[in-house]
């Protein structure tokens, strides 16, 4: 597991909650974290609640295929 970042990966999602996030695909013009990050790698993320103010940055650590994220910290 290694620290990734890039600055081309944006999903969208349909989680809520605080837990794990299931990541959807990816939006138009971007990489999915897959592609991005590669499985089992952590990196820096942004979660936006369109529509409202609400935000949350943070670290977290992908599965072994990709599409769930673990809030790390």
């Amino acid at each position: 597991m290694a620290l990734v970042v890039n600055d081309r990966v944006k999903v969208t999602s349909t989680t809520t909650g605080t837990g794990a996030f299931t990541l959807g695909a990816a939006q138009v013009g971007f990489e999915t974290f897959a592609t991005g990050i590669g499985n089992n790698n952590t990196t820096y993320y942004t979660i936006f609640n369109q529509g409202t103010n609400e935000f949350e940055v943070g670290l977290g650590t992908l599965n072994a295929n990709s599409t769930v994220m673990t809030r790390t910290t």
